[in-house]
């Protein structure tokens, strides 16, 4: 995939995200018809017509580049047909992330498309916050853009801020992760837990692009890179995340989830 393809492929996920992301706003204060699916929490068990509305959104720009580029396809509200772990790459899909804060009228819910090669490693991430019309975009070794412009958010890492940080807990995992970049200094984290849940890669892969590109942290709770592409399941829940703005953070925090575990 040269550095042509990946920007041809960010820009069909960004004009996705957004078609998907206006559909979203118009459902703003309309009652919506709610399911529920298997989950781990209440959060991962609410669907909407309006995820599976968007859902067909992306897909409508990003089905034709699958047999075009070879790339498979993973999108939280279809069936994983493992095709992930067989081609080079993969598109990465979450059409409403935080369907939760949508459905109670929150911010903290967006449009999430990453592609991701067989490997896990994220090359394109695209997020769309529909609530205050922001798009943030990364393309592995092109940096971040935010609406379209070079964004480079301060993630200082000095020892006295490493000390003093938010932790970002009140919206879906995309843009609890976001956030952390707007409000830095700030983490963000997922527990390891047994049981599946956790967040799923859909969750995770695009705002890793963006964090790889910034220099910030986006890893499992033990610091190593997040396995983007588990041939056991989808979930997250094995090692845990942590995002943080800067590596200070990310030490501290590790650190004293080890030593009480």
């Amino acid at each position: 995939m040269n550095k042509n393809d990946l920007q041809t492929l960010a820009d069909i996920a960004i004009l996705g995200a957004k078609e998907a992301g206006k559909l979203i706003s118009e459902y703003t204060n309309r009652s919506v018809t709610v399911q529920t699916k298997p989950g781990q929490s209440q959060a991962s068990q609410v669907v909407t017509e309006v995820d599976i509305k968007c859902q067909n959104i992306i897909l409508q720009h990003i089905s034709p580049t699958c047999p075009k580029y070879d790339i498979a396809l993973l999108a939280e509200e279809s069936v994983d047909d493992k095709s992930r772990l067989e081609k080079d790459y993969f598109w990465c899909i979450d059409p409403l992330d935080g369907t939760l804060m949508f459905i109670e009228e929150r911010p903290g819910y967006s449009v999430s498309i990453a592609l991701v090669s067989r490997s896990g490693v994220p090359y394109i991430g695209v997020v769309y916050n529909p609530v205050e019309n922001i798009l943030y975009h990364a393309i592995k070794g092109s940096g971040v853009f935010r609406n379209g412009k070079t964004w480079n958010p301060q993630l200082s890492s000095t020892e006295t801020e490493s000390s003093h940080f938010e932790t970002i807990t009140h919206g879906g995992a995309v843009m609890n992760a976001c956030w952390v970049l707007e409000n830095s200094p700030a983490c963000f984290y997922k527990l390891p837990k047994k049981q599946e849940g956790g967040g799923s890669l859909w969750d995770y892969a695009a705002t890793a692009c963006i964090f790889h590109e910034l220099g910030a942290v986006a890893t499992d709770i033990y610091g190593a890179l997040l396995d983007l592409n588990r041939s056991e399941s989808t979930f997250m829940n094995h090692k845990g995340v942590l995002y943080a703005s800067n590596n200070l953070i990310a030490k501290k925090l590790s650190q004293n989830v080890l030593s009480s575990s």
